[in-house]
């Protein structure tokens, strides 16, 4: 048999953990690893104290290159951005490898689904964290709950990437800890959930106005906001009986109500140029300010400090050529929410799931906290990154054995990944109760 070779693409925040876990797979199994990046520099500087990976340079757009890498690995493991999960997909599906990612199933790898099942590979999707460690732990407490006869009448799962309390200093509590873009972006396509029943659509213009409490374990009082199309999930989690099905991102209140102005001020629109010659900070949102009809009187005085944190009275000139008011934002946000060196980020997940019995009630929880090392060993790079490791060594293993394109809502997937987690410190605390 060859040596396994495990192929990492992708080099950016969330990769961390998971190259020091491949360091170790190979180095303990005599198995090869590469790391490739446009950037051979990063990749480098991130393998030395791992000296069993290869680095290597890629650029995604070089198809023969690119062939190449993917031609001579045993899995393939994704964190390139999604737009980039289609071609790399085509190019597994046509060598027959199997592939990884921790990017949601977009359409274009939805078509090549024939062709994977008819491949006998594996295309393991939305295998990170949210998308990823949410749907196996959600999917084992729901086989649970089935496997008891009990039919779930209420799913809610709520998850986001936080400040660690002892490292939340602004009043936005919130600091980068994965790709700004995403952030920057985050809600674009707004929201369609269910709710008593009845499917709620919401815009991206009043996606952060929408946000509700939930009370979680040891933090308090925070906001969730629906997350994209949670009705797709509903048949791939088996709830079509579900009268209320949700899927959130959580954030502290603050947060969202300074980022439902950012989105009223314009300031995250994508499709328009700002002409940043000769401009300041200041002149950047006083041009929004401006442009949506407001005045500063107009705002209200609680949201007065989250601006000030951002500087939006700073008078810094804006040291980017043209580019859209999204770009711009990113630009200055970049540096007002970037994790010190000492920084820890953390990482919050709850599910809530109401189910009948026997005529009778009953809620179950599930929480999961999980606080990074410092900026670079991040509790996002460890929950992104692990499932994608341990899946891709339990495929080489045999122990993962389903073939096609799936995502981690199968127990042969779910239930051995989740049980190495917990050896690696991400476990979930169950409550489970009968309500009057």
């Amino acid at each position: 048999m060859a040596q396994p070779h495990l192929l990492l693409l992708g080099a950016g925040k969330s990769s961390t953990t998971l190259i020091r876990f491949l360091q170790g797979i190979c180095n303990s199994r005599n198995w090869r690893g590469t790391v490739a990046d446009i950037d051979l520099a990063i990749v480098e500087q991130k393998l030395l104290p791992y000296p069993a990976l290869t680095p290597r340079s890629l650029n995604i757009e070089d198809t023969a290159a690119r062939r190449e890498l993917i031609g001579d690995a045993s899995v393939v493991i994704s964190l390139l951005p999604p737009a980039l999960q289609t071609v790399v997909g085509e190019d597994c599906l046509l060598l027959g490898k199997h592939f990884l990612s921790a990017s949601y199933t977009d359409p274009g790898l939805q078509k090549l689904q024939t062709g994977i099942k008819e491949a006998g590979i594996l295309f393991l999707m939305e295998m990170g964290l949210d998308p990823g460690i949410d749907h196996m732990s959600a999917m084992q407490l729901i086989d649970q709950i089935h496997q008891e006869q009990g039919i779930v009448t209420g799913f809610a799962s709520h998850c986001g990437g936080l400040v660690a309390p002892a490292c939340d200093n602004n009043p936005w509590h919130y600091k980068f800890s994965w790709n700004p873009r995403n952030v920057i972006l985050a809600g674009k396509a707004g929201a369609v959930f269910k709710q008593n029943k009845q499917v709620c659509s919401v815009p991206y213009s009043k996606l952060f106005q929408f946000h509700h409490p939930v009370t979680i374990q040891g933090l308090g009082e925070l906001a969730t906001y629906p997350n994209r199309d949670s009705l797709a999930y509903i048949p791939l989690y088996g709830l079509k009986t579900a009268d209320n099905f949700i899927r959130t991102t959580l954030r502290y209140p603050s947060f969202c109500s300074g980022w439902n102005l950012l989105i009223k001020l314009g300031c995250t629109e994508e499709n328009n140029k700002v002409e940043t010659e000769g401009i300041c900070i200041r002149d950047y949102f006083q041009q929004h300010l401006l442009a949506s009809g407001l005045r500063e009187t107009d705002l209200p005085a609680p949201l007065l400090p989250l601006l000030d944190q951002i500087g939006w009275n700073d008078v810094q000139p804006i040291l980017r050529n043209q580019g859209s008011s999204a770009d711009i934002l990113q630009w200055i946000l970049e540096k007002k929410w970037a994790l010190t060196p000492s920084d820890r980020d953390m990482i919050v997940m709850l599910h809530e799931i109401n189910y009948t019995r026997e005529g009778k009630k009953y809620a179950v929880t599930a929480q999961l906290m999980v606080e990074g090392d410092d900026a670079a060993h991040t509790a996002m790079a460890k929950t992104v990154g692990l499932p994608l490791g341990i899946a891709a060594v339990l495929l080489l293993d045999g122990i993962i054995q389903v073939r096609g394109l799936q995502i981690p809502t199968h127990p042969s997937i779910y239930q051995p990944v989740l049980k190495a987690l917990e050896a690696e410190g991400i476990r979930f605390s169950e409550h489970w109760e009968e309500l009057a």
